[in-house]
């Protein structure tokens, strides 16, 4: 039996970029399953306080060179590796320099949400499953963790449903408590669109804030996680209105790998429904 193919999406990782919690079990959990004779691979954002020589992040340049479609504009991808120290893990960094190199991370040096936080995370995407199909490797599970990566479970569902790489693909979604209160500009709808994709598809995203990245990422994944005891109440409305299927897996507990380990191999067992 091959091995199970874990993908994680995050928008943070320890040792290279701590924002919250999700930073150290983004960094636990692929470790476990690696151990456990699971394939990992984990993709995130180059964001600019990630410093590229203490990190020894390096190009890669049989990955780079895509295009990411964001709205009217072509977006040039930058795809840069590195691995965590002390562990067998490598860590590949989607770049661009319009979005991802600045010298802080969703906020302005005074606080302020940048305006252009819904293209970096559709940009982000986008480029992680370009990302995917360029390695050649088709996972059975993506890990997509927090707001910035909840379009994938849609493109999934939609765009991508029938490539050869994600035809089997399942995809877990969890949901944190890092809300934001910015409200996007009405061109965002457009700019998330992809082939196969209808309005209808995007009707979760038309309040255009942090509410309508956790609906569609409840509304496409196979399974969400809801991942804070304290999660705001009406996130967590959210989820129970939107989901279907959802488990409860809190950060600190100390059986979090067995949870994750058994929802991964569970939904990778799941025989495909017929369209």
């Amino acid at each position: 039996m091959s091995k199970l193919r874990i993908l994680y999406l995050t928008s943070e990782i320890d040792p290279f970029l701590e924002l919250s919690k999700i930073s150290s079990l983004v960094r636990k959990l692929p470790q476990e399953m690696q151990e456990r004779g699971m394939e990992i691979r984990i993709l995130m954002p180059r964001f600019g306080t990630i410093n590229e020589r203490k990190n020894r992040l390096h190009e890669v340049v049989r990955l780079s060179g895509i295009n990411i479609s964001v709205g009217e504009e072509e977006k040039p991808l930058i795809i840069k590796v590195a691995s965590i120290p002390a562990a067998k893990l490598q860590v590949y960094f989607l770049d661009n320099e319009d979005y991802f190199q600045r010298k802080t991370v969703f906020t302005d040096k005074k606080g302020t949400f940048y305006d252009d936080n819904d293209e970096r995370a559709i940009f982000f995407c986008k480029g992680a499953l370009e990302t995917v199909k360029k390695l050649g490797w088709a996972p059975d599970v993506v890990h997509c963790t927090d707001w910035m990566t909840s379009l994938v479970p849609l493109y999934l569902k939609t765009t991508y449903k029938n490539d050869p790489i994600f035809k089997n693909t399942k995809s877990v979604f969890t949901v944190y408590n890092n809300v934001f209160e910015h409200k996007f500009t009405e061109d965002m709808i457009p700019k998330a669109k992809m082939m196969d994709i209808s309005d209808e598809n995007l009707a979760n995203l038309r309040s255009r804030d942090f509410q309508g990245f956790i609906k569609i990422g409840c509304e496409y994944a196979d399974v969400v996680v809801k991942a804070n005891e304290d999660l705001r109440d009406d996130i967590d409305t959210i989820v129970d209105e939107t989901s279907d299927k959802k488990i409860e897996a809190q950060i600190e507990d100390e059986n979090i790998a067995d949870t994750f380990y058994n929802l991964y191999t569970e939904l990778a067992n799941q025989p495909e429904l017929a369209e």
